[in-house]
C-alpha cells in the first residue's frame, strides 16, 4: 500500500485533456498542492466506448496514479465517473477518490423556470450517475431536464475554440432554441466544455438571454480541499513549512509543476495543453 503523507501529490485522471478544467480550479483553490495528471491519450475518447471498456481504462488509469504515492485521486473525466467510480473504490477502500458528476442539483436548486439543460457525451447522459440526479432530484422538484449532446465539441476545444468554425455557430442556435424551451440553467457536463464557458457566457450576454451557466469545478475543488482535511492530508502552507522546519517547495506567488503524463504523447498534445492551461504553466513531463 502506498505511504501518504501531508507532501504526497493529488492525482487527476481523464481521458484526454478536459479534466485540466478541472485542474486549474484545484491549483486555485489548493495552490500548496502538488498535482500529477494522467491522461490517457491513446485511447480517447472514452464516451463513446461501452462500460466495461471504461471500467478497464479508468483502473489502469488509477493504478498508475497509485503507484505515484498518490494521496487522493480525482477521476476528473465524467464518462470514467458515470462508469467506474464505485468500482474504483471497492478496489482502492483507503483511498479517497472524487469522481464527476454533472453539477444538476445546484442548477434544479437555482432554476426559476424549472427547465435545466445538460451538455455532455453519450456515456455521461446514459450513465446512472446524472439519471439517478434526474430522477432523485430534479423530477421531484418537477424540473424538466433537457439532455444535448454534440460530437463537435471535444474536437472544437482542442482546435483552439475558433469563433468562425461551424460548431461555434451550431451553439449559438443552439442557445436561442433552449431559450425558447425557458432553459435558464446549462449544465456543463463534459470537463472539456468550460473552457468555452466565456464563450456561452459572451453570446448569452449579446443575445440578452436569462441563462446562467454552471460548471462542476469549484464543488470539486472544495470537496477535495474537506476530504484532504478530514484526512490530514492538505500540503502545508508555506508559513507552516518554514515554523515546522520543512523544506517543502512551496511558493504562493508561483504554481508548483503540474506533472502530465499521456500514454501516447506528441508535440501537438504539448501545444493544445499550453493553449489550454496558458503560457505561464508550469509543467513537467513524465515518461515512463
Amino acid at each position: 500500500m502506498n505511504s501518504k503523507t501531508r507532501s504526497s501529490p493529488i492525482g487527476l485522471f481523464d481521458s484526454g485533456v478536459g479534466g485540466l478544467s478541472i485542474y486549474l480550479h484545484l491549483a486555485q483553490q489548493l495552490p500548496n498542492e502538488h498535482y500529477v495528471y494522467y491522461a490517457d491519450t491513446l485511447n480517447v475518447p472514452y464516451g463513446n466506448r461501452d462500460s466495461a471498456d471504461i471500467e478497464a481504462l479508468t483502473l489502469n488509469a488509477l493504478e498508475w496514479l497509485y503507484q505515484q504515492g498518490c494521496k487522493l485521486i480525482v477521476i476528473a473525466c465524467n464518462s470514467a465517473s458515470a462508469y467506474a467510480l464505485e468500482t474504483a473504490r471497492r478496489h482502492y477502500p483507503q483511498l479517497p477518490i472524487v469522481g464527476l458528476v454533472p453539477a444538476l442539483k445546484p442548477a434544479v436548486a437555482a432554476s426559476k423556470s424549472s427547465r435545466v439543460a445538460v451538455l455532455a457525451t453519450k456515456a455521461t447522459l446514459n450513465g446512472t450517475l446524472l439519471n439517478d440526479v434526474i430522477n432523485n432530484f430534479a423530477k421531484p422538484n418537477n424540473t424538466v431536464v433537457t439532455k444535448y449532446f454534440d460530437p463537435r465539441l471535444v474536437p472544437w476545444v482542442e482546435a483552439g475554440m475558433p469563433e468562425q468554425d461551424e460548431t461555434a455557430f451550431s451553439l449559438r442556435q443552439q442557445l436561442q432554441l433552449f431559450a425558447n424551451e425557458g432553459i435558464d440553467q446549462l449544465v456543463l457536463g463534459c470537463t472539456h466544455y468550460p473552457f468555452f464557458k466565456a464563450f456561452l457566457l459572451n453570446e448569452i450576454a449579446s443575445q440578452q438571454l436569462s441563462m446562467q451557466v454552471v460548471d462542476s469545478g469549484q464543488a470539486i475543488a472544495e470537496r477535495v480541499r474537506q476530504l484532504l482535511a478530514t484526512n490530514q492530508l492538505s500540503a502545508l502552507t508555506k508559513n507552516e513549512s518554514n515554523s515546522s522546519g520543512d523544506a517543502e517547495d512551496l511558493d504562493t506567488n508561483l504554481r508548483l509543476p503540474l506533472v502530465f503524463y499521456a500514454t501516447k504523447y506528441n508535440d501537438k498534445l504539448g501545444a493544445l495543453i499550453t493553449r489550454l492551461l496558458g503560457k505561464d504553466a508550469v509543467l513537467q513531463y513524465y515518461a515512463n
